[in-house]
């Protein structure tokens, strides 16, 4: 008996590597991709270009793709240095109560905020989604109200939240276009790529309660470049999932929702990777690191600061067709210290056809503190001293 379960997973696991191997020679059209989905979508990541569409914008639930929102505010509670790595978690008899996906937390349990990550990412857990919301928001409700407020920051007009893992309720919908957002600001948050890529590992490792993670996203073992991100199944969600994957320098975010089965909700998917991958590819114009001029700073204790663009400027083109003629213009504002990294000080404009196509803001490559006032008059009579002379 063993012996035959054995040689039908591998059977299993060679039928759909081969599917993958068969569908990427490019010759599917777009408008045949994911015909089973109620809804739809493909972007590039870095220049967020849809580059497939279907029903993108229908409201629907999302089942367990809300984990992505409950994932990119803990990284932003980490970035922001109020949670750490190894901050232990003590579960809550409400956490503990989660059905559905779950690593079986028990009220009382101490879980590090690493682990408890890697719990919601790889075994999409119920449980410790709503552990990490109680720690961040104090209670799951109150969680919510962040989910709802970073949605509306991010300008999801079709999105609103009810709990922190995608259960069932009636007002707690999402669409594929709002999906792909979320995903495109997690995808950022190189660590949860870590985790979304892993495809088996153990929590309580060790111990008697050693648990084993299979990823809930089978694509992460069978799809070239696939490293995340976040499935969902609910009874009234149907099947779905928000994949990414990278090759070469170009990455692609996918949502489908509302898939009839597991098995189709993967091959649209993969459809839709191919069609990607095999039609387009990304160009970098402007590195992130590329110092664009020298700008002058006022009342600064530097008198001038090097300007680099906040992230990489790329350009996304079509494999058929000839490259774009994309060039660049920067515009300035004046510099008044203090000024830090990351605060926008310009724009990059670029310009396709004499039309500008996109803005990319800048930056300073390093702070810049401010004159103290002594320093200031003392720059004044240094100036007097020398027009003098």
């Amino acid at each position: 008996m063993f012996l035959f379960v054995v040689l039908f997973l591998v059977g299993v696991s060679f039928c759909f590597a081969l599917e993958e191997d068969n569908s990427s020679n490019g010759s599917m059209d777009s408008t045949e991709m994911a015909s089973n989905a109620k809804s739809a979508i493909m972007i590039e990541a870095s220049t967020g270009k849809i580059l497939y569409e279907k029903n993108k914008d229908e409201k629907l639930p999302m089942a367990s793709m809300t984990k992505m929102m409950t994932l990119l505010l803990i990284m932003e509670e980490i970035d922001a240095g109020r949670l750490k790595w190894d901050e232990m978690i003590t579960t809550s008899e409400h956490a503990a109560s989660m059905g559905g996906s779950q690593i079986f937390l028990e009220v009382g349990e101490k879980m590090s905020v690493e682990d408890l990550v890697k719990g919601i990412c790889i075994a999409s857990g119920n449980d410790a989604s709503v552990a990490m919301a109680e720690r961040i928001g104090g209670t799951e409700e109150k969680f919510v109200v962040l989910m709802n407020k970073k949605a509306e920051k991010l300008g999801l007009s079709n999105t609103h939240f009810e709990n922190a893992c995608g259960l069932d309720s009636d007002n707690h919908y999402s669409s594929a276009n709002d999906m792909s957002v979320i995903a495109r600001e997690l995808v950022k948050h190189k660590k949860i790529l870590e985790f979304s890529g892993i495809y088996e590992d153990y929590l309580r490792k060790n111990t008697e309660k050693s648990f084993w993670l299979v990823n809930t996203n089978k694509l992460v073992r069978y799809y070239q470049g696939v490293d995340g991100l976040k499935t969902g199944y609910t009874k009234k969600a149907g099947y779905c999932i928000t994949t990414t994957a990278k090759r070469s320098n170009m990455r692609l975010i996918t949502v489908v929702m509302g898939e009839p089965s597991s098995a189709v909700r993967n091959r649209e998917t993969t459809e839709m990777l191919n069609y990607g991958f095999n039609t387009y590819e990304v160009s970098t114009l402007i590195d992130e690191k590329v110092k664009l001029k020298k700008q002058k700073v006022l009342l600064g204790k530097k008198d001038s600061v090097e300007i680099v663009p906040l992230s990489s400027v790329k350009i996304l083109n079509s494999k058929s067709s000839e490259k774009r003629n994309v060039r660049y213009q920067l515009e300035m504002k004046k510099i008044k210290a203090p000024v830090k990294v990351g605060d926008e000080v310009g724009k990059v404009l670029l310009i396709e056809d004499g039309k500008v196509i996109e803005e990319i803001g800048v930056t300073v490559k390093e702070n810049v503190e401010k004159l103290n006032l002594l320093m200031v008059y003392y720059q004044e009579f240094l100036g007097m001293m020398r027009g003098g002379v």
